[in-house]
């Protein structure tokens, strides 16, 4: 690991076409360079975002997110949930989503961790779904994870009315940076559940909240991942509460989201993966990504299994796509095959490399999904 050592002081430390970065790894040595280069990379992203962390605000582009945060619980760094709490309102004026959002800041208590309140870039009725909303969470995540000792498997999503619009948006597109994500009050709009394979999931809603058929849509959808839990046991875990007469408002009762929600951590490496494309595209997902993601199309679904060290991927699986592994999904040292729609595109031993955890840690500072080698499909 010398060589490794050397990298990550060198001045070449971005470089991963660096040749001591692809020498093949021990599954040992792999560990302990998962540890070398995310503890490089904390310090990195802790530089990069310390002026953000103290005006509690991330841009990127023209917008910008700003939040509030309370802290529970004394869990170790490194160990600390994060709970992203989203406001209601939307379509208003300033000062009226201003309101909303000084609500969400004292509504909920989880028993641990960083609560924390963002406000929606902007006013519109789609607070929480418009594109860059995507690439400032995963900022503010990663900034979380390096300055205050967020835990990325502890991350948890959770939103009252236009916020809940917002989870049943965010959680399908960006189910794997979630341990678990609870929608209050919320209309989902065009969004599916069917990428919520590996995401638990719940639902809150006041029986009489009748508006855009809010309840009878939410009961729709509970039912549905009830159905879709019974057809595939080790997925789809959810939670479903219809509260009679009572309306738009709750009186609080969806507070029982949190303790049921703290219950779960992330898994990132789950052996089956169901992921369907929003009208917001993603390039990455769990253990794959896709060359470009501004080529999918909202619908394109791919579906993939790992049985023993056979990969199986189904439906929109386009040229280039890179298979992200870990001795998490299957065994490094025995050779890996992998099956697209029916036909082998690779049988083979894949070398574990420092460049493919670089590559990861680039992408987003979460170390327990860092892959250790990579395939990229014909």
């Amino acid at each position: 690991m010398n060589a490794l050592s050397d990298w990550l002081t060198g001045a070449g430390k971005r470089n991963v076409d660096a040749p001591a970065l692809h020498r093949p790894l021990s599954r040992r040595e792999a560990e302990t360079a998962i540890d070398l280069i995310a503890a490089a990379r904390t310090r990195e992203v802790a530089a990069s975002a310390k002026s953000a962390m103290d005006a509690k605000a991330i841009t990127i582009g023209d917008r910008t997110l700003r939040w509030e945060s309370r802290s529970f619980g004394n869990a170790p760094f490194g160990k600390r949930s994060l709970w992203i709490s989203m406001h209601g309102g939307g379509n208003a004026a300033p000062a009226v989503n201003d309101q909303q959002w000084r609500n969400q800041i004292g509504l909920y208590q989880p028993a641990e961790g960083i609560y924390l309140a963002p406000r929606a870039p902007t006013d519109t009725w789609n607070l929480w779904h418009e594109p860059q909303i995507d690439p400032l969470f995963q900022r503010l995540i990663d900034a979380q994870v390096a300055i205050n000792g967020v835990d990325p498997d502890r991350v948890y999503l959770l939103g009252y009315s236009a916020g809940g619009d917002g989870v049943w948006q965010l959680a399908p597109r960006m189910a794997d940076r979630f341990a678990a994500a609870a929608m209050m009050a919320g209309h989902p709009n065009e969004a599916g559940v069917a990428s919520l394979r590996n995401l638990p999931f719940a639902i809150f809603m006041g029986g009489a909240d009748s508006a855009y058929d809010r309840n009878r849509i939410a009961a729709e959808r509970g039912a549905e991942l009830e159905r879709l839990h019974a057809a595939d046991p080790g997925g789809y875990v959810s939670m479903t509460r219809i509260y009679p007469g009572l309306p738009h408002w709750m009186n609080r009762k969806d507070a029982e989201a949190l303790p049921w929600m703290a219950q779960f951590a992330r898994n990132p490496w789950p052996n089956r993966i169901v992921w369907v494309q929003d009208d917001v595209t993603h390039d990455r997902f769990y253990w794959l990504r896709i060359p470009n993601a501004a080529t999918a199309k909202a619908g394109d679904r791919i579906e993939a299994v790992v049985k023993g060290q056979t990969i199986t991927l189904t439906g929109s699986v386009p040229a280039g796509t890179v298979v992200r592994l870990s001795d998490r999904l299957l065994n490094l040292d025995q050779r890996v095959r992998i099956v697209v729609n029916g036909r082998e595109v690779f049988d083979g031993r894949v070398q574990r490399t420092a460049a493919a955890i670089v590559q990861s840690l680039q992408d987003r500072l979460d170390p327990s999904s860092a892959a250790t080698a990579s395939v990229t499909l014909p």
